[in-house]
């Protein structure tokens, strides 16, 4: 890295930061140049959320230095990483939804008049023409949370273009916004970066960094990898950084044994939501269930669950029609359901992933009234080594773990029940590539024991990568089902199929 530093407005130098057991940055390395936008890209558990924390003042680093502008810093805070021109707009946002979108921009920081009193036309106006800066005409007196995503994103960065800063750290900034949201904050970074800011875009999603990014450095374990200019990359070289290694094949599908229907579903309706859906699920199968949001996927797999109540229809597990009205029901059925949401339905985030490991099948580690612990230990380590979960030790806080991680011990609390059907629902979203590899791995391996696998997926390449069959669906109904040797198993046809479109024979 050039020693000359002012070429940088933001360098951190060999930084070292060590927590109980883990090093979670290792002499990282990161060089900002004014007005540029640099992707920063790692797996779950690389370390960059600690780099981010190191360079907003939330940790202090053990070793190493920081320099803004070619000046060494100490950042013991976060106002004082502030002070020095750096702001960050985190993933989960920091909105004060009840109050106006101007009490948001300049909580603390607030401009006084005479007298001292708050000076709210003063602060009102300046609102006004920060938000418009960054395109959106809103009324700053209305409540942030009357606003979409989109906008309460725009009011972070409104923030932090208030308090001038010259580095903009977007954690992730894009995970939960829809295609227009996404086009309008890419428009407000390539504004920023034009008037000399330095962004630093941390994103799992490889086609918004060649699509906006000036250079990417990848980190890896905590270490620094590599950084490049954008067309010095491309998608395979990025992974291979990522990962340590070369991913020949993004989803590497095996194929089991088909066998007997492991789960079948005749004619449910549930008013509103599922109109008539009607399918057969193998054993020894991935059958992957496409379409677009609100198509009524995950809704099928709840009412299946006994999480939703059904007006009509009958589920059949390995032929017998069973009644499942709750999801303990379901689980003694010998269904196990991985949830889209990890954090609220998955986990408790509060225990360890020793107690988290057994959540779906307490009954199955008892000796009488008391817990095997020798068993619990044993499981658990076999499920930290075989789902390679990446932890200090098995009584880690499970929401200490990364996210992908933390998705791995979901998974891991399912494999420890004595389920026959496997519903994964969204089971690879916001995890990374390396992750994402180990949860097929998963599902390869409980297709080869003749499990049933249900997959839900808004990816439509990990759909066409890893299922058997697919049924697509749209306004809770079955629009197709396509086999993976059909003409139809393509992108193009499945697309055509969740639009409303129907595909000939």
């Amino acid at each position: 890295m050039q020693s000359m530093s002012s070429e940088y407005v933001v360098e951190l130098r060999n930084c070292t930061k060590i927590f109980p057991g883990v090093v979670a940055l290792d002499k990282m390395q990161l060089a900002v140049k004014p007005g540029e936008i640099l992707g920063l890209i790692g797996e779950n558990g690389a370390g960059k959320s600690t780099l981010i924390k190191v360079l907003t003042g939330v940790h202090k680093p053990d070793e190493g230095e920081i320099y803004v502008n070619g000046q060494k810093q100490t950042f013991k805070n976060p106002n004082e990483s502030a002070a020095a021109g750096i702001a960050c707009v985190y993933q989960e946002l920091n909105m004060e939804k009840q109050l106006s979108i101007t009490d948001n921009i300049f909580i603390n920081k607030w401009i006084k008049g005479p007298g001292g009193l708050l000076d709210y036309k003063t602060m009102h106006e300046k609102a006004k023409d920060v938000m418009s800066s960054l395109g959106q005409d809103v009324d700053p007196t209305q409540a942030a949370g009357t606003f979409g995503m989109g906008i309460q994103q725009m009011i972070e960065i409104a923030k932090a273009v208030l308090i001038d800063a010259k580095t903009i750290i977007m954690d992730e900034p894009t995970s939960s916004l829809g295609e227009k949201e996404v086009e309008q904050l890419m428009v407000t970074c390539r504004k920023l970066r034009d008037n000399g800011v330095g962004i630093v875009f941390v994103s799992h999603k490889l086609e918004e960094l060649f699509e906006l990014c000036d250079r990417v450095t990848v980190i890896r374990d905590g270490q620094y990898v590599d950084t490049r200019d954008i067309k010095d990359w491309d998608n395979d070289s990025l992974i291979a950084a990522m990962v340590g290694r070369t991913l020949d094949n993004l989803f590497p599908k095996e194929f089991g044994t088909k066998g007997a229907v492991a789960l079948k579903a005749e004619h449910l309706v549930e008013g509103g939501v599922l109109d008539d859906v009607s399918f057969e699920a193998y054993r020894g199968q991935i059958l992957g269930f496409a379409g677009l949001v609100g198509a009524g996927r995950t809704e099928t797999m709840r009412a299946i669950f006994g999480a939703d109540t059904l007006d009509s229809g009958k589920i059949f597990i390995d032929g017998k029609e069973v009644r499942i009205k709750s999801p303990s029901q379901a689980i003694q059925a010998g269904i196990a359901f991985l949830t889209e949401d990890r954090k609220g339905q998955g986990l408790v985030l509060a225990e360890s992933i020793r107690n988290n490991l057994i959540l779906a099948n307490m009954k199955g580690f008892c000796n009488g009234p008391f817990l095997n612990q020798k068993r619990i230990l044993e499981r658990g380590r076999e499920n930290i080594e075989s789902l390679r979960i990446k932890t200090p030790s098995i009584d880690e806080i499970v929401g200490q773990l990364s996210g992908g991680n933390q998705q791995k011990v979901v998974i891991g609390k399912w494999v420890n029940t004595d389920a026959e059907i496997f519903i994964f629902d969204e089971p690879t979203r916001g995890i990374d590539v390396g992750a994402k590899i180990e949860v097929y791995n998963v599902m390869n391996r409980l297709v080869k024991q003749g499990k049933c696998v249900i997959m839900v997926s808004s990816e439509m390449p990990e759909i066409l990568g890893m299922s058997d069959r697919v049924i697509v669906m749209r306004g809770g109904r079955i629009m197709a089902t396509v086999d993976r040797d059909s003409k139809h198993f393509n992108q193009e046809s499945l697309m055509k199929a969740a639009w409303g479109g129907t595909l000939d024979d």
